[in-house]
């Protein structure tokens, strides 16, 4: 009895409480801009192993007035649906216990403005910096956009999906 006392003592001085285990770092793959410093987006993300993922759907913007959402103007220029899909996925990953800066993949998906007859690919970076290489986040993250004939309703110029890690808290 004393030795396994002593074996079960000894044992749990070197055991490591779980989700304290360390995990290596995400590596993330700059790409250079056309003035030489990091572009806004990344060539890659490499994930060690030691992380949980958080998959999100393709998110739309909310409508400027809730009782008013028929019109792309009820929602917004490319700019103004890009900050309020943003802010529904930060609030989302954050309802699970992530944070914007866990995101290291997203897929954009945009649809013309009619005003301008074509999609708004600088309103569109507008609103992402606001999330991602800023003062808040200086990360960023490996993206794909696509221009695509027409998202679930004529009002929507723009669907996000997100990918986040972290280390694995089980």
């Amino acid at each position: 009895m004393r030795i396994t006392l002593t074996a079960a003592l000894l044992l749990s001085a070197f055991a490591v409480p779980v989700g304290a285990q360390s995990v290596a770092p995400i590596e993330r793959i700059a790409s250079p801009g056309p003035d030489g410093k990091p572009g806004l987006i990344l060539k890659g993300v490499i994930i060690p192993g030691g992380y949980e993922t958080f998959y999100l759907s393709g998110q739309l913007a909310d409508p400027i007035d809730p009782a008013r959402k028929e019109t792309v103007e009820d929602f917004g220029d490319t700019r103004t649906q890009t900050v309020s899909t943003l802010r529904k996925i930060k609030a989302l990953l954050e309802s699970k216990g992530y944070t914007i800066r866990d995101v290291v993949k997203m897929q954009a998906f945009l649809a013309a403005d009619p005003k301008l007859g074509k999609i708004d690919f600088a309103g569109f970076n507008a609103g992402f910096r606001e999330f991602f290489g800023s003062a808040d986040n200086p990360d960023t993250v490996a993206r794909s956009t696509f221009q695509v004939a027409n998202l679930v309703a004529p009002q929507f110029l723009v669907e996000l999906e997100v990918t986040a890690v972290r280390p694995d808290r089980r």
